[in-house]
C-alpha cells in the first residue's frame, strides 16, 4: 500500500488507512506515556487531541470514556490551571457545556492564559448559539490572524449556523485550498463540512454536490465513518440500495449506532425485513448505552432514530428537549418543535382511530 494520495488536485498527503492506523499507534504511545507520568507537559493535553479525533473520525465513541478518566487522573496529578482546562475541553467533548464553563472559570482564577480561556468560551457559546455576534468577530479574528485550517472551519460552521450560507462555502473552500499539510484528516474534515452544508443545511439541498464533497471525503479518509453514514443516506434516497449497503458495511466495526439504524433502512428498502430488525435492535441497544453514559452528547442523532425506526415518540421528545436545554441553537429548537409536531399528530390520529373503535362496537343496549 502507498504511503501517498494524490487525487489530482496538486496535493500528496499521506494515505488514509495507513494515517488511520499511525493514528492508533500514537494514542496509545500517548497513553503509555501518560501512565508512567500524568503530569508531563502537554501529554495530557495531546491525549484530549488524538482521542477526539478517533472519535470524530473513525467512530471510536468509547473515545469519551476514555476521556472522562483522564481528566480524572489529570486533576489529581496537575494542580496549574492546565487541569481545569483541559476538564473544560472534556466538558465540551461530552456537551456538558454547563461544566465546561465551570471548568473555564477555575482555569481563569488559577490564571490560565486569557486566550486559551477566550478560544474555549468561543467554542461553548457557538455550540450553543449563544452570544453569535461576539463569537463571530471572535472567529473572525482568528481566522484572520492564523489562516489556518483549524481557524477556518469553525469560522464557516458559524456561517452556516447564521445561515450565511455562501461565505460558509466560500470559507470552507478557503480552508481547503489553503491546507498545504500532509495529514489527510483536515482536508476529510472539510469536505465533510461541505458535505453537510449542500447535503443537509441549505433551504434546498443539492445532493449532488453534497454527494461528490462526502466521496472526496471518503478518498482522503476511508475509515470516516460520518461521511459513510451521510454518503450512504443520499445513495438509499436514489435507490442506489447497493452502494448505501457497501458503505455501511465497511463501517460496521465502528461503535455508532447510526451505522446500523441506516443500515436496517437499508435491509427494509431491500425487503430483508429480518435483518433489518436485527439492525434496529442492535442500533437501539447502542443508543441506549450512550445515553446511559453520555446523554447530552447523543440526545439529538438519538432523538432522531427514536422518532423514526426507534418507534418512541415519547423518548424522541423528551431527548429533543433536553438537547434543546442544553444548546438551545436554532437546529435543536427546530428539531424540538418537529418533533412535538409529529408526537401530536400521531396522538390526534391514535384518538381518532380509538373513536372509530368505540363508535364501532354493539351498542349494549
Amino acid at each position: 500500500m502507498s504511503t501517498a494520495l494524490d487525487l489530482g488536485d496538486g496535493r500528496t498527503v499521506t494515505d488514509g488507512q495507513i494515517a488511520a492506523i499511525n493514528l492508533e499507534s500514537t494514542r496509545r504511545r500517548a497513553w503509555a506515556c501518560f501512565t508512567q507520568d500524568s503530569g508531563a507537559p502537554r501529554v495530557a493535553e495531546s491525549l484530549v487531541d488524538l482521542e477526539r479525533m478517533v472519535a470524530q473520525f473513525l467512530g471510536d465513541l468509547t473515545a469519551l470514556d476514555r476521556l472522562e478518566m483522564l481528566a480524572r487522573q489529570f486533576a489529581h496529578a496537575d494542580e496549574s490551571f492546565r487541569a481545569p482546562l483541559l476538564e473544560a475541553e472534556v466538558a465540551s467533548s461530552a456537551h456538558r457545556f454547563r461544566d465546561a464553563r465551570t471548568h473555564l472559570s477555575a482555569a481563569a482564577r488559577l490564571g490560565a492564559p486569557c486566550i486559551d480561556i477566550e478560544r474555549r468560551l468561543l467554542a461553548v457559546n457557538q455550540a450553543c448559539g449563544l452570544q453569535l455576534d461576539d463569537v463571530l468577530d471572535g472567529r473572525c479574528r482568528f481566522a484572520a490572524e492564523s489562516g489556518k485550517i483549524e481557524e477556518l472551519v469553525p469560522l464557516g460552521a458559524l456561517f452556516a449556523d447564521l445561515e450565511r450560507f455562501a461565505e460558509a462555502d466560500a470559507v470552507y473552500r478557503k480552508a481547503f485550498s489553503s491546507y498545504d499539510g500532509t495529514s489527510p484528516f483536515p482536508l476529510a474534515w472539510v469536505c465533510f463540512q461541505l458535505g453537510m452544508l449542500w447535503g443537509e443545511l441549505v433551504p434546498e439541498p443539492d445532493l449532488r454536490l453534497a454527494e461528490r464533497w462526502y466521496q472526496r471525503a471518503i478518498a482522503y479518509l476511508p475509515g470516516y465513518v460520518r461521511a459513510r453514514v451521510h454518503l450512504a443516506e443520499i445513495y438509499a434516497s436514489e435507490d442506489q440500495l447497493s452502494d448505501a449497503e457497501a458503505l455501511l458495511l465497511s463501517a460496521l466495526s465502528s461503535c455508532d449506532p447510526e451505522v446500523r439504524w441506516r443500515l436496517a433502512g437499508v435491509r427494509i428498502a431491500q425487503g430483508r425485513f429480518e435483518e433489518a430488525e436485527i439492525q434496529r435492535k442492535a442500533a437501539r441497544s447502542g443508543f441506549e448505552s450512550l445515553l446511559a453514559k453520555h446523554r447530552l452528547a447523543f440526545a439529538d442523532h438519538a432523538a432522531e432514530f427514536y422518532a423514526d425506526d426507534g418507534n418512541d415518540p415519547e423518548l424522541a421528545l423528551e431527548l429533543a428537549r433536553t438537547n434543546a436545554a442544553n444548546r438551545p441553537t436554532r437546529r435543536a429548537i427546530t428539531q424540538m418543535d418537529r418533533i412535538a409536531k409529529g408526537l401530536d399528530r400521531t396522538r390526534r390520529s391514535d384518538r381518532y382511530e380509538s373513536a372509530k373503535e368505540l363508535a364501532a362496537q354493539p351498542n349494549p343496549m
